[in-house]
């Protein structure tokens, strides 16, 4: 057990059709054949992992110039980020600065996880990522394959970083931090896992919102790598919440971020 108090950075607020976050979310029926759609709100955020023996950074976040052509258009539109921030600004309100992360854990490399990398090029801070993850994402980007992943954007992870590959379905990262290869979302997402006085297990873009992982229905297969997968990986993550009797925290929901409030 490990005495790792973690905190929140707000990095944001990303609006997108709902149908994409919940899937089926609004349906036409027979009785109502054109049903309005929904945009609905979610935050985007970092956390700060205050461990003994490392100060952890998870996720970087939107890429500050995302509105203003760093994200293609199209996709700008589908998932629009109106408040990005430089993570150095957002770094520096809840206490801390960029000099003091000691090492990144990219859950997965999306444009909304990844955006503030380039933070870190030029340093020795390590980056850990899963190896299907940076596989895939310069497959995305680099190729016109009909398997690519559009959200992916390669000014966002091209840098002169510190790789850390991490490899398999569990690494232990430091003494308390286990990282979960939990494939769906996209091919190398990665959980953790804080074996804490509360243990936590930050499961992120696995769960969009609450409602993926409470009532089991999935994403938009706009927003899933692999349904099955997913699938599998949601089991997993429900094992080691029932195991360990951990809070699970989600990807984008911003009624749990509020709750949670600065640091827990």
């Amino acid at each position: 057990m490990v005495d790792c108090p973690i905190t929140v950075v707000d990095r944001g607020t990303i609006t997108a059709d709902t149908n994409a976050i919940i899937d089926g979310f609004v349906t036409a029926t027979d009785s109502e054949p054109n049903p309005d759609l929904h945009r609905g709100e979610g935050v985007v955020f970092n956390l700060v992992l205050d461990h003994p023996d490392a100060t952890v950074l998870w996720d970087t976040g939107s890429h500050p110039d995302a509105a203003d052509g760093h994200w293609p258009g199209g996709l700008y539109e589908a998932f629009t980020h109106e408040d990005p921030r430089p993570i150095e600004a957002d770094l520096d309100s809840v206490g801390y600065s960029v000099e003091d992360i000691d090492l990144v854990v990219q859950s997965h490399l999306h444009l909304d996880h990844a955006g503030g990398l380039y933070a870190f090029d030029g340093t020795d801070v390590p980056v850990v990522v899963h190896a299907a993850e940076l596989k895939h994402a310069y497959y995305s980007t680099k190729t016109d394959e009909p398997d690519a992943d559009e959200a992916y954007v390669l000014g966002d992870f091209d840098h002169d970083l510190n790789w850390r590959v991490v490899h398999g379905r569990r690494h232990t990262l430091l003494d308390g931090v286990e990282l979960h290869h939990l494939p769906g979302h996209t091919a190398g997402l990665l959980g953790v896992f804080l074996d804490r006085e509360e243990p936590v297990l930050v499961a992120g873009d696995q769960a969009y919102v609450r409602a993926n992982y409470e009532s089991g229905r999935s994403m938009g297969a706009s927003l899933l790598h692999s349904t099955r997968d997913w699938y599998d990986s949601m089991e997993r993550c429900r094992e080691l919440e029932r195991r360990h009797d951990a809070r699970v925290v989600f990807g984008h929901d911003a009624d749990q971020i509020e709750a949670l409030g600065g640091t827990f």
